[in-house]
């Protein structure tokens, strides 16, 4: 029997309590569990996505000291560390927390590590610089060092209500942002893809949303060719692919919309161009549910494609998880391992690119869901056809 649940969140007490208010302190006690799993008596947390993640705290300097000891005393051996501009923040987001003032936030939870006699420390290897790894062992405290990349990350994974309800929220104001942009015609002959990119921002903000961390991407002829393409003083003309690509994010969790446009009657080749990312996204959402194995969904997406003989024009992978970042676990991509589990959020995003003269690409952010309940969430729900605008 699927344990995942379809659709909207249910109506429990329980469950509009928990879309409310994020379960921090039990996010830590499950990060406990697994630090004893590796047997590691804490863990110095520096990523500020892991940071927020564990403690709502939305500073940008900051570190957290997560202690594996008796749960009677943990909360007191847990210590979140930030600088003098937080002083206020860190107290109104983190009461529940000892707070450390510093200026160096991971040397001095290191030293309180030393002083707790703590042993066995891990860090996320995956964040620490050399430098800072070669700073801890300086201050000579006795510690041993751990490395232990991916261990928040994994609990960050599947998305619990309070996420979902922060995800969904932002596909709707991304949804509003791309009718904002049609109802006022954003997207017309002798607009520069700054202007236009100028637009996409200021309608995030009216929809109550803030700019996501990607870059907002306005493409328009061959610039659209350009997977990553900034908004230029380039012209929009008639008969220009346009690409609009852009995240926003809602209580810092991020959503990704992408449509390609364009200005006047379509040519044989743009309307093919853009049936083929079409078929190439449907292949790959026809297979994306609980328990698929990730790299088989980019393969499907892949091979349509291929089929085509544009394999080569298909140059990143057909999606990854969304969430406190815009690209963050699990990967859909060649090299992607393991199966994708429900309740996770995902972006998926074919793009073919023609050098010279134009590319497509579709993006939308949807929620995974066991087959019996329906395979899919959509967060982001605009028509994905070729739309004429200009």
């Amino acid at each position: 029997m699927c344990p995942d649940q379809p659709g909207r969140e249910p109506g429990s007490a329980a469950r509009e309590s928990a879309a409310r208010v994020p379960d921090h302190a039990g996010r830590r006690a499950t990060l406990r569990s697994i630090l004893m799993e590796h047997g590691v008596d804490g863990l110095l947390v520096t990523d500020p996505a892991n940071v927020r993640y564990l403690t709502g705290f939305t500073g940008v300097c900051a570190a957290l000291l997560v202690c594996t000891w008796d749960t009677r005393t943990a909360e007191d051996r847990t210590v979140l560390a930030t600088d003098g501009r937080y002083r206020d923040r860190i107290r109104a987001q983190s009461p529940d927390l000892t707070a450390e003032i510093a200026g160096a936030v991971d040397r001095r939870l290191v030293e309180l590590a030393g002083e707790w006699k703590l042993g066995r420390i891990g860090y996320e290897s995956h964040v620490v610089t050399v430098d800072q790894h070669r700073g801890f062992l300086d201050q000579h405290t006795g510690l041993d060092f751990v490395a232990t990349p991916g261990l928040v990350e994994q609990l960050r994974v599947v998305k619990e209500p309070y996420e979902l309800a922060r995800l969904r929220a932002a596909g709707v104001a991304a949804d509003g942002v791309l009718a904002t942009l049609l109802a006022r015609q954003a997207l017309r002959p002798g607009r520069t893809e700054r202007a236009v990119g100028m637009d996409v921002a200021a309608a995030v903000f009216e929809h109550g949303a803030d700019v996501g961390a990607r870059e907002i991407v306005v493409a328009a002829g061959r610039n659209s060719a350009a997977p990553q393409h900034r908004p230029s003083e380039a012209v929009l003309a008639r008969g220009d692919l346009v690409r609009v690509d852009f995240a926003v994010t809602v209580a810092g969790y991020h959503v990704n919309l992408a449509r390609t446009f364009v200005l006047g009657p379509p040519t044989d080749w743009q309307r093919a161009a853009h049936a083929l990312v079409e078929r190439s996204r449907a292949a790959g959402m026809a297979v994306l549910h609980a328990g698929a194995v990730a790299a088989e969904v980019d393969a499907a997406a892949r091979a349509v494609v291929a089929e085509s003989g544009h394999a080569k024009l298909f140059v990143h992978p057909f999606g990854h998880g969304v969430g406190l970042r815009i690209q963050e676990a699990p990967g859909i991509a060649k090299t992607a391992t393991g199966t994708l589990l429900a309740g996770v959020a995902v972006a998926v995003e074919p793009g073919v690119y023609w050098p010279d003269r134009g590319g497509v690409r579709i993006a939308d952010t949807l929620v995974v869901r066991c087959v019996e309940a329906g395979g899919l969430e959509p967060l982001t729900n605009a028509s994905t056809e070729l739309i004429v605008v200009g």
